[in-house]
C-alpha cells in the first residue's frame, strides 16, 4: 500500500479542490533571467532523478563526497534523502530540488538546488546551504510576481517561519493507492476529527462500498474500516476534507486529566534513570509550569532536528537519548516521558501540518505535537519546532498554530 503526499489548497469552499501533484507548487526562485523551454516541463520523477544523477556524478569526481563551500570551508557530504514534497518544475526549463546531505563534520544539511534543462539533462546552475540540523538560514517569500527570493531567519516574519495565527482555512485530500492484492484483505485509516479548535467537514470518500466507521476505544479516535480483495485492486482511496482550523493556547481540562497520562509506553518507559533525571532538571522549580518549562528548554537543547539512519521517527525516548537527533516523534515522546516522570500528566497528538507561506501543493508526512496539564488546563507545545526556530521558542510554549 502507498501513500501519496496529501495535497491541500488554502482558502475557497469545498467545491475548489486543488488536484495537483504533490509538491508540484511548492518552493522555488526567480525566473527573470530563464529561458523559455520547447520541451515540455518535467515531472517530479525527472527532477528527482536528475538531483540524484548530478549529486552522484560531483560526489564520483569529489572522491566519495559531494562538496560544497560553506562559511569558509569545504563541506563534505553524502546524499541521506531527496525532500520529494518540494521539488518543483518552475517553468522555463527551471527546477528546484530541496536534499537532505550529511556532513562529515556531523550536522545535517538541507541543500537548495537550481537545475536547468530538459529531462535527462538536467544540470545544477546553483546550490546553497538551506538548514543545519533542521534550523534554518533563510526561508523563501514570493513576491507580487510569483516569483521568490530569499529571507534571512533573523529577518523573516512568523508567517514565514510556519505559523499562521487566529485562523486558517483549506481543503485537504488524502490519497491512499492499494497494490494488487492476491487475497481478500482490510484496511485501517484515521478519519480527521472536529473539536473545540478545528471544524472538518469530509466532503468527499472515494472508497470501495464494504466499509464502516469504527471509534478506537481508549482515546475516541475514528476509523475507516474498509474490506477488499483481489477483484477490486489496484485501487485508489481517496478523502477530501475541508477543516477550518483556530489557533490553540492553553484551554481548561475538562475532566481533568486521568491516571493513564502519568503512565509509561512501551517505546517511552520511565525508569529509575529517567525519573532522576526529571527531578534533576526541574529542581528549584516551584510549580508545574515551570517544571514543563524546564523540560521544555532541556529537550531543545538536548536533541537536534536531524532524519537519518536507523531508529528516528518512532518515538523511542531510548534511543532519542542515545542518538541525540530524531525528528518530532522523538522530540515530543522524550518531553512527555519526563514530564510523566515529574508527576506532569502529559499527552501526544498528531496530524499534518500546513505550510504558511504558500497556498498549495502537497505534504510529505505528518507533524506531531504535546500537552502538558498544570494548573487546571492542558498546554499545547512545539518542541521540535521551536528548536528549529528559536526566535519562536516563548511561542511555541502554550501555543499551536492555526495551521
Amino acid at each position: 500500500m502507498s501513500r501519496s503526499a496529501p495535497l491541500w489548497r488554502r482558502g475557497g469552499g469545498a467545491a475548489g479542490w486543488a488536484w495537483v501533484l504533490a509538491g508540484l507548487l511548492a518552493a522555488s526562485a526567480p525566473l527573470a533571467t530563464a529561458e523559455r523551454s520547447p520541451s515540455p516541463p518535467p515531472t517530479i520523477a525527472d527532477i528527482a532523478a536528475g538531483i540524484q544523477r548530478n549529486i552522484a556524478a560531483q560526489s564520483r569526481a569529489g572522491g566519495g563526497y559531494f562538496r560544497v563551500r560553506f562559511r569558509g570551508q569545504d563541506l563534505r557530504l553524502q546524499l541521506v534523502r531527496v525532500h520529494l514534497e518540494y521539488l518543483a518544475s518552475l517553468g522555463h526549463g527551471v527546477s528546484f530540488a530541496c536534499v537532505d546531505m550529511l556532513g562529515t563534520d556531523g550536522p545535517l544539511y538541507d541543500v537548495d538546488f537550481f537545475l536547468k534543462g530538459a529531462p535527462g539533462a538536467m544540470k545544477v546552475t546553483a546550490t546553497s546551504v538551506h538548514k543545519i540540523n533542521g534550523q534554518p538560514l533563510y526561508t523563501w517569500a514570493q513576491r507580487r510576481n510569483k516569483t521568490w527570493h530569499k529571507v534571512p531567519v533573523r529577518d523573516a516574519t512568523n508567517r514565514l517561519l510556519g505559523v499562521v495565527t487566529n485562523r486558517d482555512e483549506f481543503d485537504f485530500t488524502y490519497r491512499v493507492t492499494l497494490p494488487p492484492l492476491p487475497h481478500p484483505a482490510q484496511v485501517w485509516l484515521p478519519l480527521a476529527q472536529s473539536d473545540a479548535y478545528q471544524t472538518v467537514t469530509l466532503a468527499r470518500l472515494q472508497a470501495p462500498p464494504a466499509r464502516r466507521e469504527l471509534t478506537e476505544a481508549a482515546h475516541g479516535d475514528k476509523v475507516l474500516w474498509l474490506a477488499t480483495g483481489p477483484s477490486a485492486t489496484p485501487q485508489t482511496i481517496e478523502l477530501v476534507y475541508h477543516v477550518t482550523r483556530r489557533e490553540k493556547a492553553p484551554y481548561p481540562a475538562t475532566p481533568p486529566p486521568d491516571a493513564r497520562y502519568l503512565q509509561p509506553d512501551r517505546l517511552a518507559p520511565i525508569t529509575p534513570e529517567l525519573r532522576a533525571q526529571a527531578q534533576e532538571i526541574t529542581r528549584g522549580q516551584s510549580s508545574d509550569l515551570m517544571r514543563a518549562r524546564a523540560l521544555y528548554d532541556y529537550v531543545s537543547e538536548k536533541l537536534r532536528y536531524a532524519k537519518y539512519g536507523d531508529g528516528w521517527g518512532r518515538g523511542d525516548v531510548v534511543y532519542a537519548c542515545r542518538a541525540g537527533h530524531g525528528n518530532c516523534s522523538d522530540f515530543h515522546a522524550l518531553f512527555i516521558a519526563l514530564a510523566r516522570a515529574a508527576g506532569i500528566p502529559a499527552r501526544f497528538a498528531i496530524g499534518a501540518a500546513i505550510p504558511s507561506e504558500r497556498n498549495e501543493g502537497g505534504i510529505d508526512g505528518y507533524h506531531c505535537w504535546a500537552e502538558f496539564y498544570a494548573g487546571g488546563e492542558w498546554v499545547p507545545v512545539d518542541v521540535s519546532e521551536a528548536n528549529k526556530y528559536s526566535s519562536l521558542a516563548t511561542y511555541y510554549f502554550g501555543h499551536h498554530p492555526a495551521n
